[in-house]
């Protein structure tokens, strides 16, 4: 019956998914590629409404992230590199492993040297991303010093993956905070470490020299503020979530009841908030352990919820 119920869940989810829109292949992409100076060396590029950047100096060029596989954004990101400009690319940064932030990023292997943090190669290698892969690796921080310019790779702890990093330019007052800083809600939960996540947003709030956040998806640039909204937002709902599932209530009546109606300024919060209460359901649900024992069908319905609203951001 169990196998039955979850296969029934998933083939729903699978068809309002085909009957919501076009499906990647038939998509439009790359129509909308850009490339817009921030500061005196950094620059951001993008299309489909997510974003990389690239730090420019006498000596090279700093290039931050692959894109989304099917855009072709990073064969014309090169060619726009070397149009713009005479200097070669010297590094590329990767902020973590996920596959529409590296996909093709290999286009810059000729020249570059990649680096990323030490728990990004398993991930790269495993999953064979469509990525290049590092050649050089850190645990906690390292700077890149190039052409008089500084920049400072950054690793806060595990969050939106084990590996995510955070691209800094203390002397323009930049930070690329790829896949953290966002215009509106996660899409979902589905691979966070909640708790550190919390205690990321809380370290990079006060990072100093921070005038400019650049995200990774969303056409606006933000402010260093974005940081604890986020992380009021999560606390919030975390709390909430844990509340309710202490006094005993089932995922269906703790979907019903956490509205959230008090962060509805977050982007994406109609669209989005049903999958961030599953997934933050899911995270407690196996980070605690209750009084009582959760029924079987509380832990059938969670595990098939969560399946069902994951998501390619």
């Amino acid at each position: 019956m169990v196998t039955r119920v979850f296969v029934a869940s998933t083939a729903m989810f699978l068809l309002a998914a085909l009957a919501a829109g076009p499906t990647a292949a038939q998509r439009q992409w790359g129509q909308d590629r850009s490339i817009e100076q921030v500061s005196d060396s950094v620059y951001r590029w993008g299309s489909d409404g997510q974003y990389g950047a690239y730090i420019l100096t006498s000596e090279g060029i700093v290039v931050i992230d692959g894109h989304y596989c099917p855009s072709g954004t990073m064969d014309w990101l090169k060619s726009q590199l070397a149009e713009r400009h005479d200097v070669p690319v010297k590094f590329l940064v990767l902020s973590h492993d996920h596959q529409d932030h590296v996909c093709n990023s290999q286009v810059f292997d000729d020249t570059a040297v990649t680096v990323g943090h030490r728990n990004i190669r398993p991930h790269i290698v495993r999953e064979q991303r469509n990525s290049s892969v590092p050649d050089v690796t850190f645990e906690n921080e390292m700077d890149l010093h190039l052409g008089g310019v500084k920049v400072t790779l950054l690793y806060v702890g595990p969050s939106h993956s084990d590996n995510l990093i955070h691209v800094h330019v203390p002397d323009e007052g930049v930070l690329i905070s790829i896949d953290i800083a966002r215009d509106g809600l996660f899409p979902d939960l589905r691979d966070m470490d909640v708790h550190g996540m919390l205690r990321g947003l809380r370290t990079l709030s006060r990072l100093d020299n921070v005038d400019i956040v650049l995200p990774g998806h969303g056409p606006r640039l933000l402010g260093q503020d974005n940081f604890m909204r986020m992380h009021d937002f999560l606390q919030a709902l975390h709390d909430r979530v844990l509340d309710h599932m202490i006094a005993g209530r089932t995922l269906p009546e703790i979907r019903d009841l956490v509205t959230m109606d008090d962060f509805r300024d977050l982007g994406g919060i109609d669209a989005s908030l049903d999958p961030n209460i599953v997934t933050m359901y899911d995270f407690l649900y196996r980070y605690r352990e209750p009084n009582n024992r959760l029924t079987e069908f509380e832990a059938v319905s969670c595990i098939e919820d969560s399946s069902a609203c994951r998501t390619a951001d």
